[in-house]
């Protein structure tokens, strides 16, 4: 895929990243796409559905599992859409897929968003997917942003799990600077590191967060994020491409629909919804997945949080990532207001949303 510079795709190593790579791989627009072989692989046709398929790209945490409830049981199909995941060999690809108009729809981290808002590719957020669940955790003996000096920390580029590590040392009178930053590439991956002792600190999502806590004797949390923006702070978002708002607006109209169903439905009954996912989606134990399962609710109205992820693209802004702020023009709330118009007894019996 080409960036505004016209470079083309390439694979890099978590050793190999940089901020500039970063927006190389993922920043696509209306550009000539060149997708390397182990991805297209991923997109081979299979049987035709009766139904509108819909393809998606998701995470790995606890925000986004709305959509894998929604998938597992099936909750877009009363609708007519078939929701069809393309999983992704690393999180990168998750944005590089989007970004590239290889898949519909995906759950995807604000920030990963702004990339390629910011690089004029046609994505708007049109709904959320969940909310906090954005965790530091350090090893014995680290209390303190000041301890984290010269200590290896461990993270994903462009996520928010890069953001919160970047405002908690600013916030503190430090930077990126001050720390060794070392980019991984899968949530398992960024775990078994700080478990094993590869990194001294990381900044993860639930449930991998409390699986780390667990996992390593002495492992402090530093921040789960509510201290620097408080309760219900955005994590990951539903973004769709622009043309297909366009051309089958009731297919994105079924998604978020199907999202409400399975947010209710996680509210009413948590294990059963743990019972769906993990193993299957969340590679952790049943117990960290228990004691992680308040941290990180799914919130699939999120208007609430327009102005939060707009502030946020300040910090994306000074790692280097996006040349512009993002705007109102990024989201487009319309869907998800008619489906809230439409499904009001569904809507007034989820527990988070805006309006609460």
């Amino acid at each position: 895929m080409c960036d505004r510079d016209g470079t083309f795709f390439r694979k890099f190593s978590s050793a190999e990243f940089s901020r500039r790579g970063f927006l190389k791989t993922s920043a696509a627009g209306a550009a000539t796409v060149a997708i390397p072989a182990h991805l297209a692989a991923l997109l081979t046709p299979t049987a035709a559905h009766a139904a509108t398929t819909v393809k998606a790209t998701h995470g790995s945490g606890f925000c986004n599992m709305g959509i894998f409830l929604a998938k597992e049981r099936e909750l877009t199909k009363a609708d007519g859409v078939d929701l069809e995941f393309v999983v992704t060999p690393s999180n990168t690809e998750i944005t590089t897929m989007f970004g590239a108009g290889l898949v519909d729809i995906s759950m995807i981290p604000y920030s990963n968003f702004m990339t390629l808002y910011d690089a004029g590719a046609p994505v708007r957020i049109v709904a959320g997917g969940g909310v906090q669940g954005c965790i530091i955790v350090a090893k014995e003996g680290i209390k303190s942003a000041a301890d984290l000096k010269g200590k290896s920390f461990g993270t994903f580029q462009a996520d928010t799990l890069e953001v919160l590590p970047y405002d908690y040392l600013k916030q503190a009178g430090m930077s990126f600077q001050d720390v060794d930053i070392r980019y991984l590439n899968t949530s398992p991956e960024l775990a078994q590191a700080f478990i094993a002792g590869a990194v001294d600190a990381i900044c993860h999502i639930e449930p991998y967060a409390s699986q780390c806590v667990m996992g390593r004797p002495g492992a402090t949390v530093l921040s789960d994020g509510t201290d620097l923006y408080g309760k219900g702070y955005s994590d990951c978002v539903l973004a769709a491409r622009i043309p297909l708002l366009e051309s089958n607006p009731g297919a994105v109209k079924a998604v978020i629909k199907a999202l409400m169903v399975a947010q209710s439905q996680a509210e009413s009954d948590k294990q059963a919804a743990l019972n769906d996912t993990v193993g299957s989606y969340y590679k952790t134990t049943m117990e960290a997945a228990l004691d992680a399962s308040n941290k990180q609710p799914i919130v699939v109205d999120q208007r609430n949080q327009q102005q939060f992820i707009i502030d946020r693209g300040r910090s994306m802004q000074e790692l280097g990532y996006i040349r512009n702020m993002p705007d109102a023009g990024a989201f487009d709330w319309s869907l998800l207001d008619q489906v809230i118009a439409e499904n009001g007894e569904l809507y007034g019996s989820l527990h988070l949303k805006s309006a609460a």
